[in-house]
């Protein structure tokens, strides 16, 4: 095990969680922490935009200059503002290490930076292009020569962090990753923890509770299948087969368990996407202790500190009041468009979110979003009614779309790079009660409850009554119409809506503080994120991007982003249902707080089995703790290992290089396949890789590429020389999955080409450009 190189990357995160929380005190004064908790996303966004404009020159430049500037501001700030509160930052700093030290745990019994089982050779590939590169664009690691196509913002924060430390990619890679999983506890507990106290309700209560909802809690498909297990054999197998499990997994036993399968609960039949058999299992609905556990440092991991970033921008809006007009401006033209920016390098699939929090936050505000203009524009907008709930909604899309602009130009060059040639297709297979539920129940299972008590005080029990049996029968009848989603999500949507927009309730039932120009309101911030997260699930029923995979990206990418701010919401959702639920009569509401206590026990139960059956797998089968990423090659690869290693130590700069392609998750030499390991390992461009690149361009330029890659290998000698010389290849990699795929190789028979190093299997061949 590494301790030394622990030590300093957590020192250094707990180094940036300082300085960016100083900075955050600026941005969010009014939170409870002022803002301590988004001290390491506040932090690695200045060293990210200085380091992504900059790069154009010089990689290091950039760097270094963040580092500057990101000193130089804190100092500042510390200065004319305050140093973070020694208390405050202990509890901080604490969850952060909770987080950050579960997550290296985990890796040190796992971190094999393996192709199968999701993309770790995509993600290394980029980090280790980055330690490679000396100014950006970034070049196409699978597609040499060209700019990359793939949003690899948080790679470049890994990058960043890896270079800083001097750290060797394949310790950065999980270190890293500890620190992303620890970024977005810490900023789930500080958000969560702002929004209850806002409220008056317990602040550590509402945190710790979104702590486990966002770290740790899981989808309700493994308790599920833990009581069909539990059944007698006959009525487990129907409820089964009602449920549509198959026996098998957990329902068969604990000791058949997988860690995978609570990640593909929702099914998309073939007919829908023509390439598919049925029954199989397209969509992936991930959360976040799956992603983590299974170890990708992918985009809708690496980008979920950034959502809560953009949700705290907008919650301190929130708080704002409308005669601090500059400051609400600042927030919405300022700090969020740069946080955009950073998303659509990060996640793109993420980009469109900045937006849809702008525009509910503006639109739900207790400040007029009119006060933001000219006085004279902002007294011809001063409406009443229906007129005065479509000007905020007009201001919210306005204000919508300035942010995604702005956006726009704070990644620019990013969308100037190679287009992807996606489409927007709609009305996919869409996702039945059941499975909803599984994926979704655990929190909208308190938010019906939580909009069902703020409906028993506005109106009363018995009103309230009537509409939730409506609700019911609505969402009864939407299932059996294939619209389950609509029945399930809708009720959220008008009540979260009506309740952010209703009057004050009575103040004798609930006493809340008072909110900046707004008055007691029934509900809070979390309405916001109540909404938000029902809309995306909503949208990705009947609007998906079409792609050879169906839907499954689109709710791949959403869902994460659901469960995100849903689990922020929870938190406060919990606390006020643990602590403020009092229906009136001394018998109702002894039985209401037990039923509560009742129900959040049993959520929380449920949703930590799925982590107690992984962990206790991952450390059943695992060996030695280290973390060396690619510790296994030597033991799974020997044939290559030596050669893949001279390749990434020996080589400076970005030498292009030739290896088998097409290529993809599976590294079987004996069957041609070799996943691009030697440019996904060390960085180095190859000429084709991974068939992603016929997703992230297109099929013909790819299957070009393809056959280019056969000519090279046992082509006739012209076009050899002619292919070599077009790509600018330096060196050709001819391992046993090049020999398996392409028999007898010629290409060694060319001057100018000699042999460069031989191990194992592999003989690596230089490129003389000089003979061509």
């Amino acid at each position: 095990m590494q301790y030394g190189l622990l030590a300093i990357w957590f020192a250094l995160y707990l180094l940036l969680l300082y300085a960016g929380g100083t900075v955050a005190g600026l941005l969010f004064p009014r939170f409870a922490d002022r803002g301590l908790a988004f001290g390491v996303p506040v932090a690695v966004s200045i060293l990210w935009l200085v380091t992504y404009f900059v790069g154009r020159l010089s990689l290091t430049l950039g760097i270094w200059l963040g580092v500057v500037v990101l000193a130089t501001g804190t100092a500042a700030v510390w200065r004319v503002d305050s140093a973070p509160d020694p208390r405050t930052y202990a509890e901080t700093a604490g969850v952060f290490t909770v987080g950050f030290l579960f997550l290296v745990v985990i890796r040190a019994f796992d971190p094999a930076i393996v192709p199968i089982g999701g993309e770790k050779f995509l993600d290394f590939g980029l980090l280790q292009s980055l330690m490679r590169a000396d100014s950006l664009p970034l070049e196409d690691m699978w597609f040499a020569g060209e700019p990359v196509a793939y949003y690899y913002g948080g790679h470049l924060i890994a990058a960043i962090l890896t270079r800083v430390t001097g750290t060797e990619g394949q310790f950065a890679y999980n270190l890293a990753l500890a620190g992303f999983y620890a970024t977005l506890v810490t900023a789930a507990y500080g958000l969560a923890g702002a929004v209850a106290s806002e409220r008056g309700l317990p602040r550590r209560l509402a945190a710790g509770l979104t702590a486990f909802c966002v770290g740790f809690a899981s989808n309700l498909s493994t308790p599920a299948k833990f009581v069909i297990w539990l059944l007698p054999g006959g009525l487990g197998q129907s409820v089964a087969e009602r449920a549509g499990y198959e026996l098998k997994g957990l329902t068969a036993g604990p000791d058949s368990f997988s860690y995978w399968d609570a990640s593909r609960v929702i099914e998309d039949t073939a007919s829908d996407f023509g390439t598919y058999e049925p029954s199989v299992a397209l969509v992936i609905d991930e959360f976040p202790l799956f992603s983590w556990l299974n170890g990708d440092m992918h985009a809708h991991m690496m980008s979920t500190g950034f959502l809560l970033l953009a949700a705290a921008v907008c919650f301190s809006y929130y708080q704002t009041p409308a005669a601090e007009r500059r400051r609400r401006i600042g927030l919405l033209f300022a700090a969020l468009p740069a946080v955009a920016g950073i998303m659509a390098v990060t996640n793109t699939w993420s980009f469109p979110s900045m937006g849809g929090l702008a525009l509910l936050t503006v639109t739900v505000a207790p400040a007029d979003p009119t006060t933001l203009l000219p006085k004279a524009i902002e007294q011809r907008l001063r409406l009443n009614g229906l007129g005065q709930e479509g000007v905020r909604i007009g201001m919210g899309l306005g204000v919508a779309a300035v942010v995604l602009v702005l956006g726009l130009l704070w990644s620019l060059p990013f969308w100037l790079g190679p287009a992807s040639g996606r489409e927007i297709a709609v009305l996919p297979d869409r996702t039945s009660m059941l499975e909803l539920l599984a994926v979704h129940g655990l929190f909208v299972a308190p938010f019906w409850l939580y909009l069902y008590a703020q409906t028993g005080r506005a109106v009363g029990r018995s009103t309230a009554r009537i509409v939730g049996l409506v609700a019911v029968g609505t969402a009864a009848l939407a299932a059996t119409l294939d619209i389950a989603a609509v029945g399930l999500l809708g009720p959220l949507l008008l009540g979260a809506w009506l309740f952010a927009r209703s009057p004050t309730l009575d103040r004798t039932v609930d006493a809340v503080p008072a909110l900046a120009d707004g008055g007691d309101r029934p509900v809070g911030f979390e309405s916001v994120l109540i909404l938000a997260g029902a809309g995306l699930v909503l949208l990705v029923e009947f609007i998906f991007v079409r792609e050879n995979i169906g839907r499954m990206n689109t709710v791949f990418k959403t869902y994460m982003q659901v469960w995100v701010l849903w689990g922020v919401a929870a938190g406060p959702v919990l606390a006020w249902l643990l602590t403020r639920w009092r229906p009136t009569g001394k018998q109702a509401r002894k039985w209401t707080n037990i039923g509560v206590r009742a129900f959040v026990a049993l959520l929380v139960c449920s949703a930590s089995l799925y982590g107690v059956f992984a962990l206790s797998n991952h450390v059943e089968y695992a060996g030695d703790p280290t973390l060396d990423g690619l510790a296994y090659l030597d033991d799974d690869h020997p044939e290559e290992a030596e050669a893949i290693r001279w390749l990434d130590e020996t080589t400076t700069g970005r030498p292009t290089i030739v290896t088998a392609a097409p290529a993809d998750y599976e590294w079987v030499a004996d069957e041609g396949k070799g996943a691009s390991a030697p440019s996904s390992l060390t960085g180095l461009p190859t000429v084709a890789g991974w068939t992603h690149e016929a997703q992230y361009r297109n099929d013909t330029v790819y299957d070009r590429r393809v056959d280019d890659v056969a000519t090279i290998y046992t082509g006739d000698a012209p076009e050899q020389r002619r292919l070599l010389e077009a790509y600018d290849v330096r060196y050709v990699y001819v391992g046993p999955v090049e020999q398996a795929r392409y028999g007898d190789v010629t290409v060694d028979q060319l001057q100018g080409v000699t042999v460069a190093k031989q191990a194992g299997g592999v003989t690596i061949y230089r490129v003389r450009p000089e003979y061509f």
